[in-house]
């Protein structure tokens, strides 16, 4: 995992009080939702708001892209390094 990975696997855990997990629980290809780490709808909300906070990005919550960018830690690690260049 990069280490900008490794910083939005944390801020999962923080921002959704997942303390049974860590790190290293995550990987960078696992899915967010469904079958994956089991993150719901409400969960994405608090993850963009907690994204927008520490990256400044801005994520149109019912855009389809916006939820392919959410697929995976992986995923939104590309999305932010994007944003940054971008930006």
């Amino acid at each position: 995992m990069t280490d900008l990975e490794r910083d939005i696997a944390r801020l999962i855990i923080d921002t959704l009080a997942l303390e049974h997990l860590t790190v290293d629980d995550i990987a960078a290809d696992q899915p967010l939702f469904g079958q994956g780490l089991g993150l719901d709808s409400v969960d994405a909300l608090e993850l963009a708001l907690a994204l927008q906070n520490r990256y400044g990005l801005r994520i149109a919550s019912d855009s389809r892209e916006a939820r392919r960018h959410f697929e995976t830690v992986r995923s939104l690690a590309l999305y932010v390094e994007g944003s940054s260049c971008a930006g």
